[in-house]
């Protein structure tokens, strides 16, 4: 079992990256994703839960996929559920794949809130658990799979700046023409 841990701080308010969030894909950092299905979405005492699945392709390395009991499907699935409070300003996505879930657990979790110093910021804890089983160089797995995890979250990050801009690029676009009209 490998454990993974990291935070990030967005210089954006939590409305702004929580509005992100739901935003980030697709996007060219991560060309990987390449669908995300609402599954059920409800208010709950004014928090929102959502259930969504999401399809990626991992480019898995060929010998990996010459393990014959994994077998080497082109896309990988996970289940993503997640609550948003925006009376306490966080937002939770908690994630774990479905594909090859009989071998390996990835369990990730995503924290959105205010930065606890300066609310005009919002610090994002990220914490994922993997654990391989039943198959051969499970460490090794582990290792690879966490290294990763990794690399996934610092584009993960990428994307969400890149959606910020965009937001933000929306806004004045749309701020321009509402004073262009006004004229």
């Amino acid at each position: 079992m490998k454990f993974w841990t990291s935070e990030y701080t967005f210089n954006h308010p939590w409305t702004h990256v929580a509005q992100a969030a739901w935003r980030k894909y697709p996007n060219p950092m991560n060309p990987a994703v390449t669908s995300i299905d609402v599954i059920d979405r409800q208010v709950v005492k004014g928090v929102l839960h959502t259930h969504r699945v999401i399809s990626s392709q991992w480019g898995i390395p060929s010998w990996v996929q010459s393990v014959s009991i994994m077998g080497s499907p082109n896309l990988m699935y996970a289940n993503e559920k997640s609550e948003v409070d925006p009376q306490k300003q966080t937002m939770i996505l908690k994630t774990r794949n479905i594909t090859f879930c009989k071998y390996i657990a990835v369990d990730e979790t995503l924290w959105y809130q205010p930065h606890p110093e300066n609310p005009q910021k919002t610090l994002l804890r990220q914490e994922a658990i993997v654990l391989v089983d039943g198959v051969p160089l499970s460490g090794y797995l582990e290792g690879l799979l966490t290294s990763t995890i990794s690399t996934n979250a610092n584009k993960g990050r990428q994307a969400m700046e890149w959606v910020l801009r965009k937001i933000n690029d929306e806004m004045k676009e749309f701020s321009a023409l509402i004073k262009l009209e006004a004229h």
